[in-house]
């Protein structure tokens, strides 16, 4: 039949009982199929990580700016990742970089969760906010 029509046999599920079969164009099939994917991927949402770097020993009004920039990354959706860094013998001060990292979780409680607490890594205190949902 698929040959008097000029089109193919193209087996849709062949663990079915009996197997699904369907007469079409399989180029067009292939297409549509590609087209379908493409679309689903440009619809996937993709994770942006905005970056807020502070010093151990940052000012108040320092970290007001950074705090305002750390909003508006949450609210549009990003995750952030906040870190202390510690140059030099700066990393005698690791409890203040502690005590700044969890100020600002505190600060951004209605925007976003700490999805990591703060953690030291190398001459970082990185830690990780995410986005609350919006209902």
């Amino acid at each position: 039949m698929a040959d008097e029509q000029g089109l193919d046999l193209v087996e849709i599920s062949p663990n079915a009982k009996p197997p699904v079969c369907k007469i079409m164009d399989y180029k067009k099939f292939l297409y549509e199929q590609k087209k379908r994917e493409k679309a689903l991927k440009s619809k996937a949402t993709k994770v942006v990580v905005k970056e807020i770097r502070f010093g151990p020993q940052t000012d108040d009004h320092d970290y007001e700016f950074k705090k305002k920039h750390a909003m508006k990354f949450l609210q549009d959706g990003a995750k952030l990742k906040a870190f202390v860094f510690f140059k030099g013998r700066s990393i005698v001060f690791k409890e203040q970089g502690q005590i700044l990292l969890l100020r600002l979780a505190q600060d951004l409680e209605e925007y976003g969760k700490v999805e990591q607490m703060p953690k030291l890594e190398g001459k970082r205190m990185i830690m990780f906010i995410a986005p609350k949902k919006n209902k």
